[in-house]
């Protein structure tokens, strides 16, 4: 199990992006949240098996038809335990 803390740059507010990785993040079994910043980018907090992570992120460098992603920050943290991933406000 790993934890990622996750910034995403570009036009990725206003996109679908929270909506298709809370999706994805079911799908995969990945666990955490995700939410939009005040500095325009998305912030994600992802906890899960290394291989599912890595499908994970590897979407999040796309995101979702509308999304315009530039840039992908990550690093990886201690555990925190989520039970569930969702969309926060």
């Amino acid at each position: 199990m790993k934890h990622l803390n996750i910034k995403i740059y570009g036009k990725v507010q206003g996109t679908g992006l929270r909506y298709s990785a809370n999706k994805l993040a079911d799908k995969l079994s990945v666990k955490g949240f995700i939410r939009n910043e005040a500095d325009g980018t998305v912030y994600v907090e992802a906890e899960g098996e290394e291989k599912t992570l890595d499908e994970f992120v590897i979407w999040l460098h796309k995101g979702p038809m509308f999304a315009l992603v530039e840039k992908v920050d990550i690093e990886e943290s201690e555990l925190k335990g989520y039970n569930t991933f969702e969309i926060r406000y």
